[in-house]
């Protein structure tokens, strides 16, 4: 569904990642771990169309996204959630939720998206005319997910979704995450809670230095000396 071939992106006049490579088949969830800094959230805005390319493709369906902007690229298919939410904190919940379907396929199916959304996040359902920046932080999150959902998107990409939340509702976040990724929608997900990726996620890489230094299913990098040394503290 989704290729990397030797992507270089960066700001200014420094390479956040130099050559970064992967694919993502679908159907699957697959986890982008590595530490701060390591340009996991560059590899996605790169994806994106967030950041322009200094070298390398990428591909969705075999397509070339060269040249596209971001919301050319979200049409064809894929929603970005990105780290801190970013949302539209005197809107209320439903009027966020709306912003997400702004595609024309996404606008003719907002009704049945909206119903979808709900009935996956009760607890937006009972907030649906508060204002987002009154909620609190798992619920924010929650609003995030739902945002990204309603492009209807094939290919989500989540930013760091549990970061800043109690255990409870990081539990919950990445249960909805499971949940998303079972009824058909593929997940690229980036996570510095190793441990609980891994166990969410059928596959995935581990980036240094911009680049990808480990690539693995879940159990291969759960065994991996160097995964557990440096992310689990084992």
């Amino acid at each position: 569904m989704l290729a990397l071939e030797a992507v270089a992106a960066g700001y200014g006049d420094l390479l956040a990642i130099r050559s970064m490579s992967l694919e993502i088949r679908p159907g699957e969830c697959v986890a982008l771990i590595g530490a701060n800094g390591a340009g996991k959230t560059t590899t996605l805005r790169a994806i994106t169309g967030l950041l322009p390319l200094r070298a390398g493709r990428v591909l969705f369906e075999g397509r070339s996204l060269a040249g596209l902007d971001p919301r050319q690229i979200v049409a064809l298919g894929l929603a970005h959630v990105p780290e801190g939410r970013q949302l539209f904190p005197s809107l209320t919940v439903r009027e966020n939720l709306e912003m997400g379907a702004r595609t024309p396929a996404a606008r003719a199916a907002r009704r049945g998206s909206l119903e979808e959304v709900l009935a996956l996040f009760p607890r937006l359902a009972e907030r649906e005319h508060q204002v987002a920046g009154t909620l609190s932080g798992g619920e924010q999150q929650m609003l995030a997910i739902g945002r990204g959902l309603m492009a209807r998107p094939r290919l989500l990409l989540l930013d760091e979704p549990s970061l800043g939340l109690a255990p409870l509702a990081v539990r919950s976040i990445l249960g909805i995450v499971e949940t998303v990724n079972r009824r058909g929608t593929t997940v690229l997900l980036v996570e510095q809670n190793v441990g609980r990726a891994l166990g969410l996620c059928h596959r995935g890489y581990v980036v240094e230095n911009g680049a990808v230094a480990l690539a693995g299913s879940r159990e291969e990098l759960l065994r991996s000396d160097h995964v557990r040394q440096a992310y689990l503290g084992m």
